[in-house]
């Protein structure tokens, strides 16, 4: 089972303040992106510099642990995240398969490539870290992107992959809190019947379900890592023993953490 006496840095900004304040910015996620989009950003490359610390390079005094690596952000979308990891002078890629969510913000991100997940424009090593924040619900095979992530990350490097869980509050995306649970099927119906249009995230095509326990059992089975950390994203660090709890984990850990070691 995972522990996390090794994660210090990571567990320190994993407060309550935190997660109140990243749950009252998902509400802005359909109707103003940057107003939940840049916060996680800047969330997600504070994530990545803690983990980098803990597990790689240590504290680095006066500057971020994350200058001069190379990082690969796999569905990085419309280009919010360039800028927060840009700040902490890492060489920033991101590879996306839809061009319309590429434009989407107008922002513009000078190593954007288009392509997908399930199958890298990359070489074999080729990046220091490679991470994925909330893309392995919205494609058919997570774990085949997992294998490619991990195949485009180099020796020592680290592939961090965060996904949300379907039995999740937020399991559902945009289609509400509790309609997924009667099914996938009947929460697109619903939403499209009462909005007049299907969701952004279409279950059975951009939207899939996705257990916390296949994530952990993919991690530690897989020969191309090694698992090094595991826990629930948004969660304050005193409730990440619940992705130690099977069946309780699939309904209140939300988003998953998987880490590991090329």
């Amino acid at each position: 089972m995972p522990t996390f006496d090794h994660l210090r840095r990571t567990r320190a900004r994993a407060s309550l303040r935190r997660s109140v304040d990243l749950l009252a910015s998902f509400r802005f996620e359909q109707t103003a992106p940057e107003k939940f989009y840049g916060p996680l950003a800047e969330d997600t490359a504070n994530l990545i510099e803690d983990l980098v610390a803990d597990l790689s390079r240590g504290d680095v005094a006066g500057d971020s642990p994350l200058r001069g690596l190379s990082i690969l952000d796999v569905g990085g979308g419309p280009g919010y995240f360039h800028e927060a990891f840009a700040r902490r002078g890492a060489e920033y890629f991101t590879v996306e398969p839809d061009v319309g969510e590429m434009a989407a913000a107008g922002i513009d991100v000078p190593a954007s490539v288009r392509g997908s997940g399930m199958d890298l424009p990359f070489q074999d090593d080729a990046f220091d870290v490679v991470y994925s924040s909330n893309v392995a619900e919205h494609v058919p095979d997570p774990w085949r992107m997992g294998e490619e992530m991990l195949r485009a990350t180099k020796p020592g490097g680290l592939m961090i992959f965060s996904y949300t869980i379907w039995l999740g509050p937020f399991g559902g995306h945009e289609t509400g809190l509790v309609p997924h649970y009667i099914g996938g099927g009947f929460a697109r119906d619903r939403y499209t019947s009462k909005h007049g249009h299907p969701p952004k995230n279409v279950f059975g095509e951009s939207l899939f379900d996705v257990s916390c326990a296949e994530g952990l059992r993919w991690a530690n089975s897989t020969t191309s890592g090694e698992l090094v950390a595991a826990f629930p994203r948004y969660h304050p660090s005193w409730a990440w023993w619940l992705v130690n709890v099977p069946v309780v984990r699939e309904f209140l850990v939300s988003n998953l953490v998987v880490v590991l070691r090329k």
